[in-house]
């Protein structure tokens, strides 16, 4: 009986230990997602410029791993951990959008956080 008890316990523990980030988070992050994919903006990683809807595939590989190791609590979790620079390089990624200079994704990503926050 104690080995039932503590079996259901663990599982019960492991199911926790990979719960979803908050509801408001999910919607703020797919509104960063929705963002970049109309921005009509282009996204450099590693070197190379990327349209947007490429760059949002790369970043949803990226969140989906975060959320496997229950990394993502907060929208700006995911702009720090998977947004703003390569994970294998280090280096920033950045975003040019149409008739502006490219700049660092953080920014860009913290600017569109405040506007999907804004929105809601």
């Amino acid at each position: 009986m104690r080995r039932r008890l503590l079996a259901s316990l663990l599982l019960a523990a492991s199911f926790a230990a990979t719960a979803a980030p908050p509801p408001a988070t999910q919607r703020e992050i797919a509104g960063l997602f929705a963002a970049l994919e109309h921005s009509g903006c282009r996204f450099a990683r590693n070197g190379t410029w990327y349209d947007a809807h490429k760059a949002r595939e790369h970043l949803q590989r990226k969140y989906d791993w975060l959320l496997r190791r229950d990394a993502i609590a907060r929208s700006e979790d995911f702009i720090e951990l998977a947004a703003t620079k390569s994970s294998m390089s280090g280096r920033p990624y950045l975003v040019q959008c149409p008739g502006a200079a490219a700049v660092q994704s953080g920014p860009w990503f913290r600017a569109a956080l405040a506007r999907v926050r804004a929105a809601h």
